[in-house]
């Protein structure tokens, strides 16, 4: 670990101990005022966004490339995550229960901050005011390890709402960002036991594996999803169509975009054709990008498209590919799902109440759906503000992760001199 990053850990490390200390009309005033700031310089964001996108052009494909772009919506909204951060209660100081002993000790069980929360993250800047509202709001002060190519973007993010929290006469430092974007500040990171409470990885599989594997301090898994949507043999058709349509082409390149679409053998004849038509020849009608389908062996017999390699049915394609698979039942599909997902998000699209009922007990993903498209998975469209990571994991958080999930517990304890 090198001087500057040990001295940011240090200064994240002192200023934890006052921000848990806010009271929650602070911290809100803090969060609103941060929300006009990023309004006030929106001109100042996306210039330096314009920077980032243009460099990311030279590597990057179109559909990566929209994942950093900020343009005036997004910047817009943005901002509005950040107040609506601030209208959320605080789930900071809560009791969350009461009992008293025999002995005559009274406990209670206290939420309380984590403490210093590191989120390593890559090309979407939005992450960056997302996770700096929700570690706020929270009690927790944060370390931004943003990817090097939104690095104009996030740091100038940064520096607004750094200067937001100085001009409310708070701590600057409660939001911390590296300057350097090499592995070396990732690895500083994921082993800065005594600095970091917990580590949250946010972005493709490389990353996410790169940490839960390397990290010494506690890492929260999150986010690579091969969603499936599965077309039941009860399924109202012209709804599936619907859904699997706005869960492949609406956003391809986030984690809650559907990879993979299983269809029951009895209605594949008839869906299929109809899904080739809707992801393919009208896409292309209209100027829009096709859907590449990648098919197995079931899938080709009944439409045209890419055979499927022996890796598409485990892949997070975030593009405009989709894999596409013939199940005989829905035992076959829940056993598919098994064998590939990612626990991220899943679907099943059913009239059938009792194969509905089925699917959703035996499906083992962080947020399983009935007739509705996996793009929901998100902090806001749960009702949690924004989102700090979706959470495919079990112990502490799983689905998305708003904030009740950057809170632990303590026990307070009150008695009157007894002794054991």
């Amino acid at each position: 670990m090198n001087d500057q990053m040990r001295a940011l850990l240090e200064r994240a490390r002192m200023a934890a101990p006052s921000l848990s200390l806010l009271d929650t009309e602070e911290k809100n005033r803090a969060l609103r005022h941060m929300a006009d700031a990023l309004r006030a310089c929106a001109s100042e964001i996306a210039a330096a966004n314009r920077q980032d996108v243009e460099a990311a052009r030279e590597t990057l494909g179109d559909v990566m490339v929209d994942r950093l772009l900020l343009n005036e919506s997004r910047i817009a909204a943005m901002a509005d995550g950040v107040a609506a951060v601030a209208s959320l209660p605080d789930p900071i100081g809560n009791v969350l229960e009461t009992f008293r002993r025999p002995n005559g000790l009274s406990l209670s069980r206290v939420s309380v901050p984590l403490g210093v929360i590191a989120i390593i993250y890559e090309s979407r800047p939005n992450v960056t005011s997302d996770a700096a509202a929700l570690c706020f709001k929270s009690g927790n002060v944060c370390i931004l390890r943003g990817g090097k190519e939104a690095y104009r973007t996030s740091s100038t993010i940064v520096g607004i709402l750094r200067r937001a929290l100085s001009e409310c006469g708070l701590c600057p430092d409660y939001i911390q960002m590296p300057e350097d974007t090499s592995r070396e500040s990732a690895t500083a990171l994921m082993e800065a036991v005594g600095y970091v409470d917990a580590l949250i990885p946010r972005g493709g599989a490389g990353l996410i594996r790169a940490c839960v594997e390397q990290a010494r301090v506690p890492c929260i898994q999150t986010g690579t999803g091969i969603c499936h949507i599965y077309v039941d043999a009860a399924a109202d058709l012209a709804k599936a169509l619907a859904i699997v349509e706005n869960a492949k082409t609406s956003r391809p390149s986030v984690c809650n975009a559907a990879e993979v679409c299983l269809v029951h053998e009895s209605v594949a004849p008839r869906f299929l054709p109809m899904l080739r038509k809707r992801l393919v020849d009208d896409r292309i009608a209209a100027g829009l990008v096709p859907v590449e389908m990648r098919l197995d062996p079931r899938a080709a017999m009944l439409i045209d498209g890419t055979p499927a390699g022996p890796s598409d049915f485990d892949t997070e394609f975030l593009d405009y590919t989709l894999a596409v698979s013939v199940c005989r039942d829905i035992d076959e599909a829940i056993a598919h799902i098994a064998a590939h997902s990612t626990h991220h998000s899943d679907a099943i699209l059913t009239e059938d109440t009792a194969a509905a009922r089925k699917f959703t007990r035996c499906v083992d993903s962080a947020a399983v759906y009935v007739n509705a498209s996996t793009r929901f998975t998100d902090g806001g469209e749960f009702g949690l503000g924004c989102e700090i990571g979706i959470s495919t994991q079990k112990l502490h958080a799983r689905g998305p992760m708003g904030l009740r999930e950057l809170t632990s517990y303590k026990y307070v304890i009150y008695g009157d001199g007894q002794i054991r």
